[in-house]
């Protein structure tokens, strides 16, 4: 993969990369969330859907989080369903209850109408990124030995097939995806109603993903994250059958812009090594597995992200140091490892602790080249 020198130089790419660095990168998921009071103050006036689709707003909000934690990398405020509807398929967020899609797709008719042709319409991420982009590539470099190894990096995201395609089916979030997965099995069986449904669907949902991340990096995204949120839920010869080519596809079409992929879902320890199949440069573990156990199960073929428990933010500073250490020592000091937590930052999160843990991997002594 082709990297130019700015971006491989920051600190956050090259882990991504599994080159050297001087200490570990970390940034947060939902690191812009209801946790931060400048996020509150936004969305008193706003909601998720207008930040997410004003430019302005989204890149404020974005940078207002990388800034105020000093993380190493800000991830562009947006939302995983966004893609549905210029594909055709409203949705809406109603209070205590998550996405609602009220029409969701179970047939094979309802496939076929769903367009690939209008990813243009979700510019508006594109220019959130490129304001996110003219910001911080504007800031004095400060580190006079690593003179670019305090540039912050960019994250674009999407979802990933299967995680799109239950909340489609499903019309929200599921507990058992009964539907989804009746859609998926009935494509085994070329007689079965609807079975040529699931695979038309991940054809148009890569199509759509491929051009929204395209728009991401050429805004200046310097590394895209797909987010498989519900993969944990498949088996794994049911991940192998269903999912995995088409995701390992977006990832193929991904790399070959140019940038690495990180790719992330939840209570997938069982899946890890089939996730590996998928190519990305960087699987996120959660914090249900240990991150040493899960990397050499994986070979360290590729690099990791991780895995402190969400909730241990809610913890006294010194479980959470100690948390911390134990996630810095499983990972030893092998270049790959950027800092994250196992899921993303939940409401209510003291914003002291989430600094605290900041200045625990800036204060660590330089890691060995």
């Amino acid at each position: 993969m082709t990297q130019s020198a700015p971006q491989a130089s920051s600190r956050f790419v090259r882990a991504c990369l599994r080159q050297p660095v001087d200490r570990t990168p970390v940034w947060f998921l939902r690191q812009a969330g209801r946790y931060m009071p400048e996020y509150m103050a936004v969305r008193k006036h706003h909601s998720l859907l207008e930040i997410c689709r004003t430019p302005e707003i989204a890149a404020e909000v974005t940078i207002t989080a990388a800034e105020r934690l000093g993380v190493d990398a800000a991830i562009i405020f947006a939302d995983l369903l966004l893609p549905f509807t210029p594909m055709g398929l409203d949705f809406e967020f109603l209070a205590g209850e998550g996405p609602v899609i009220h029409s969701p797709i179970r047939s094979l008719q309802q496939v076929q109408a769903l367009q690939t042709d209008r990813a243009g319409e979700l510019g508006y991420v594109a220019n959130a990124i490129e304001r996110v982009a003219a910001h911080f590539r504007s800031r004095p470099r400060t580190e006079a030995l690593h003179p670019a190894a305090d540039q912050l990096g960019i994250i674009g995201f999407c979802g990933a097939p299967f995680t799109l395609a239950s909340y489609m089916i499903e019309g929200g979030s599921s507990r058992n995806y009964v539907e989804t997965k009746r859609l998926m099995y009935n494509s085994s069986l070329p007689q079965a109603p609807d079975s040529a449904a699931w695979p038309l669907l991940m054809e148009k949902l890569v199509a759509v993903l491929t051009a929204f991340a395209a728009q991401q990096v050429q805004a200046g995204a310097d590394v895209i994250q797909v987010f498989d949120s519900w993969a944990g839920a498949l088996s794994i010869p049911d991940y192998r059958a269903y999912c995995l080519e088409p995701t390992k596809q977006l990832i193929r079409n991904i790399q070959a812009m140019g940038v690495p992929v990180i790719y992330f879902g939840v209570d997938t320890a069982s899946l890890l090594p089939t996730m590996r199949q998928t190519g990305a440069d960087v699987l996120g573990l959660d914090w249900r597995t240990p991150l040493d156990r899960a990397w050499r199960e994986l070979e360290y073929s590729c690099a990791v992200q991780g895995n402190l428990d969400p909730i241990t933010l809610f913890a006294p500073q010194p479980v959470l140091q100690d948390r911390v250490q134990q996630v810095l020592q499983a990972a030893a000091g092998r270049p790959g490892h950027i800092f994250n937590l196992g899921h993303g930052i939940v409401p209510g999160t003291p914003v002291e602790n989430v600094l605290h843990v900041v200045e625990l991997l800036k204060s660590q002594p330089p890691l060995r080249s």
